[in-house]
């Protein structure tokens, strides 16, 4: 009897598990510096650039909170918080803090790690620097070793499921009744990037981040989603024209 073929996935020669995000060590780049999450040191700066915009926390499982003291103590939480790291972000442009995200799923085995807890002020949105601190992330994420950098949102989030695929998150699919948030059901849409994409991504992230492709008064010459496009495997079937 024939033997049967059992079909595999490629090898993966010389595979050694990345290190995990060193708790103390910046992130710097040309519009943004991003530092290790401190209660002390940011959570009342941070706070300050939430207040009277609530809706930055819809589709967040915490949040929005009533008082400094109140976000106080969650960023307390989560500055000591297992398997995150997280980050306040600085616009050197504006030489204020911003906003926030994390390295979540934090997976050096397989090779793997996720970007979340995204919430970027009003002030920090749509900017050079909101893009400029997720490719910090991805940056770092590759060039220490990882395969796999992963983004995941509330399905009904599409903002965040544009934003994904505009930094070249390739769509993979709906996760079905995935959590429960704030009482409520959540479906949850992933997205990921992958090492072998990375080359391509870092070029249009250097060419949209240059500052020759912004005119006198800072508006785009070249959208980063035009330059992402032909990286994708697959983009989000939500987000097509028509």
């Amino acid at each position: 009897m024939k033997a049967r073929y059992q079909p595999h996935h490629g090898p993966v020669p010389n595979w050694t598990p990345p290190s995990r995000p060193d708790p103390q060590a910046q992130l710097t780049g040309r519009y943004v510096r991003l530092e290790p999450l401190e209660a002390e040191r940011h959570a009342a700066l941070l706070f300050r650039s939430y207040v009277g915009h609530d809706h930055v926390w819809d589709f967040l499982p915490y949040g929005p909170f009533s008082s400094a003291a109140q976000y106080h103590r969650w960023v307390r939480e989560m500055e000591n918080a297992p398997d995150l790291q997280f980050y306040a972000i600085f616009n050197l442009s504006s030489g204020a803090f911003e906003g926030v995200a994390s390295y979540l799923r934090i997976n050096p085995n397989a090779g793997s790690i996720e970007v979340g807890h995204i919430n970027f002020s009003p002030f920090l949105q749509r900017s050079p620097a909101a893009t400029e601190a997720i490719y910090l992330m991805m940056a770092w994420s590759f060039e220490a070793g990882y395969r796999r950098f992963e983004w995941k949102c509330d399905a009904l989030n599409a903002g965040s499921r544009r934003a994904a695929q505009r930094f070249g998150f390739s769509y993979e699919g709906i996760f079905r009744q995935a959590a429960v948030v704030k009482g409520r059901n959540r479906d949850t849409a992933w997205f990921a990037a992958i090492d072998t994409e990375w080359p391509a991504l870092k070029e249009a992230f250097g060419a949209w981040l240059n500052p020759s492709n912004f005119d006198g008064d800072g508006q785009q010459r070249e959208r980063l989603s035009d330059l992402t496009q032909l990286v994708r495997e697959a983009d989000d079937p939500s987000l097509a024209p028509g």
